[in-house]
């Protein structure tokens, strides 16, 4: 291999992670409810990891009956374990829980350890107890180690520990050490991270990072009892900012803070155990300065103590609900959106091969629509998908035609020889930076890995205007001839050659759906076909990707390329806001094998970026919803779920 080649596979491999990296990421838009971590008493008994959880961050109903979902014997060196804190990890899918490794009837003095557990399902849990009189010399006037929270130094590119220890004659310090790679030691000496202006005694530390600045909510232990807050730029710098005032908002005597952020709005909850009368406040603020309580909205079927809260996804939630019982006062799991992340133009394949469905879309979240590459996404049974990782990189030598722009796939799966090939259609934009064009890469799995053929096959526009992108497939299941659609400002329609990678130029039609408006079937772009009871049914997407209005029209036709009848009430998919749902389009179609069940397949504007100045259009998600079909077999407008 000459240094030339290395060099472009190095790259190659470079790009593919940082692909892969941003893929898996979660994003804020992912999170449908919250999970809370706690403990519940001070017997032996009561000292255990339990979850609760919530749709909107004020009910919280607990798990498992509100019995422990670890086993306390198991994981600790003294059979007890508190103040369990849980963090979701920067790769998006990790889960570090710390707690304090401890019997409270054993004195307030007893324990000298925590444990750091590690997770990627929120259900199955490894563990590590760090002991620090066994850990670190010169340990022997050591007293206590207490409430335990991890937190990523973004300074350091590393996982900070931090806790509360007192020595005999001392006061009891924040103090902090940074954990190893797996998350099973400390590194280095434990160093103090933050020692109040009046050297007295603070514990029950909880860091919150909002707009560059550190938030330390602690509790000012034997002299006052209440929550107070320092900042910093730098978490070891030394130099915190100390408010003066009590954050908590009652005279009782309180520890344990914990704050979360509540999903999409600007708010924080700043939550507490006021301890000696057994209950626990919820208080509110926008700017972790000025608290107001909520008591009145907060509810709870049980009595936690210090715990902790984080925002979960639906398909973690689901997890946990599979393992410990769904609580009946949770209500029905939301369905939409089913990929983590920002995808849009989704395509739907039901492979024989695998019997899994396989979702590949355009990768969103980019400005300017600027995605340069593909991922896959594979179901058992279209509710549960699994990240399957990058299949093409525009961006890589994987597809030398191109540099990015990777739009609007679909895929085709052929048995040919007796095996299954997969043909994958996308648009990229060439390297000449001229209009986009309509590429194809073959594979002998739905994911991969995949083999461009070198070139586009469709470089012009046959109306002569439009771009070539938003490409589609069909094979008609009567004939068996393969067809290819595409185009934006124009629907063009076209037989396939049986290698599935060459056109039949002299089939080439321009279909476009003439007339319209905005308002009902106006065609604009994203093409697709499907077959059902004698008929050819033609979707296309009306209006611009950015806007609210983008919604799925359709008509229908005797013929694979027309011409197409435009229905009397054309429209498929269009938004609710009532339901906060916009831009319902750019749409593919399903049938559950040996069945009339079929589904459409849209993406749509998650509805926090609606704004111009968040540039609408390039924050979508992909959805699925029933598609059904009258007597007639027209179809009914579809019932969009959030």
């Amino acid at each position: 291999m000459n240094y030339k080649t290395r060099m472009l596979a190095l790259l190659a491999l470079f790009l593919l992670t940082i692909s892969v990296s941003r893929a898996s990421q979660t994003e804020e838009k992912d999170y449908v409810g919250y999970l809370f971590t706690y403990f519940t008493g001070n017997h032996i008994s009561e000292e255990a990891v339990c979850f609760a959880v919530s749709m909107d961050g004020y009910s919280f109903y607990a798990l498992n009956g509100n019995k422990p979902v670890l086993d306390s014997k198991v994981i600790s060196s003294t059979g007890g374990v508190r103040d369990p804190h849980i963090l979701r990890c920067e790769d998006g899918k990790t889960f570090y829980m710390v707690v304090t490794d401890m019997v409270s009837d054993n004195g307030w003095d007893s324990n000298r350890a925590l444990v750091m557990l590690k997770s990627t399902d929120l259900v199955n849990w490894s563990h590590s107890i760090i002991n620090m009189q066994k850990r670190y010399k010169g340990q022997e006037k050591l007293k206590r180690v207490w409430a335990p929270q991890t937190i990523f130094d973004k300074e350091a590119g590393k996982y900070m520990l931090y806790w509360s220890m007192q020595y005999e004659g001392g006061p009891d310090v924040i103090y902090y050490a940074y954990a190893n790679e797996d998350f099973t030691d400390l590194t280095g000496e434990p160093k103090p991270l933050f020692i109040p202006a009046d050297k007295k005694s603070c514990i029950d530390g909880d860091i919150v990072y909002k707009d560059g600045v550190y938030h330390l909510f602690y509790k000012t232990e034997g002299h006052g009892n209440g929550i107070k807050v320092a900042t910093t730029r730098s978490l070891t710098s030394g130099e915190w900012k100390e408010s003066p005032d009590y954050k908590q908002q009652t005279k009782e005597a309180v520890e344990g803070a914990g704050t979360f952020k509540l999903i999409g709005q600007d708010k924080y909850i700043l939550m507490y155990d006021v301890y000696m009368k057994g209950a626990y406040q919820f208080t509110e603020t926008t700017d972790l300065e000025h608290f107001k309580v909520i008591d009145h909205a907060v509810k709870m079927d049980f009595h936690p103590r210090h715990g902790t809260v984080i925002p979960i996804t639906r398909a973690e939630l689901k997890r946990i609900t599979d393992k410990w019982g769904k609580p009946e006062e949770l209500g029905e799991l939301p369905q939409n959106p089913v990929l983590p992340g920002f995808h849009a133009d989704p395509e739907i394949l039901y492979s024989k091969k695998t019997d899994k469905y396989y979702i590949y879309s355009t990768t969103d979240g980019q400005p300017g629509w600027g995605g340069w590459y593909f991922t896959a996404f594979s179901s058992p049974d279209l509710k549960d998908w699994t990240y399957e990782g990058v299949i093409l990189d525009l961006r890589s030598p994987q597809v030398p035609w191109a540099n990015g722009n990777a739009w609007a796939p679909a895929i085709e799966e052929k048995l040919i020889d007796g095996k299954y090939k997969y043909f994958f259609y996308y648009s990229g934009n060439p390297n000449d930076n001229s209009r986009k064009q309509i590429g194809v890469a073959i594979a002998d799995s739905p994911t991969g890995p995949f083999k461009d053929m070198g070139q586009p096959i469709i470089t012009d526009s046959p109306a002569g205007h439009g771009q070539q992108i938003d490409v589609d497939v069909f094979t008609d299941p009567m004939t068996g001839t393969p067809y290819i659609y595409w185009g934006n400002g124009y629907m063009a329609g076209a037989e396939l050659n049986s290698d599935m990678v060459s056109v039949k130029k002299e089939t080439i039609k321009v279909l476009t759906p003439k007339g319209g408006t905005l308002k009902d079937y106006a065609y604009r772009e994203a093409p697709y076909v499907f077959y059902r009871k004698g008929t050819y049914y033609f979707l296309w997407s009306v209006d611009d990707t950015g806007s609210p209005n983008y919604h799925v029209a359709y008509g229908t036709s005797d013929s694979p390329l027309g011409p197409i009848k435009v229905a009397k009430d054309p429209i498929v998919t269009i938004q609710d806001p009532a339901k906060e749902i916009y831009g319902p389009a750019h749409n593919s179609v399903v049938r559950k094998p040996g069945t009339d069940e079929w589904y459409i397949v849209y993406h749509r504007i998650n509805k926090n970026y609606l704004d111009k100045d968040k540039g609408p259009g390039v924050h979508r998600e992909v959805c699925i919803d029933r598609l059904e079909f009258n007597e007639d077999g027209t179809i009914r407008r579809v019932t969009l779920t959030k």
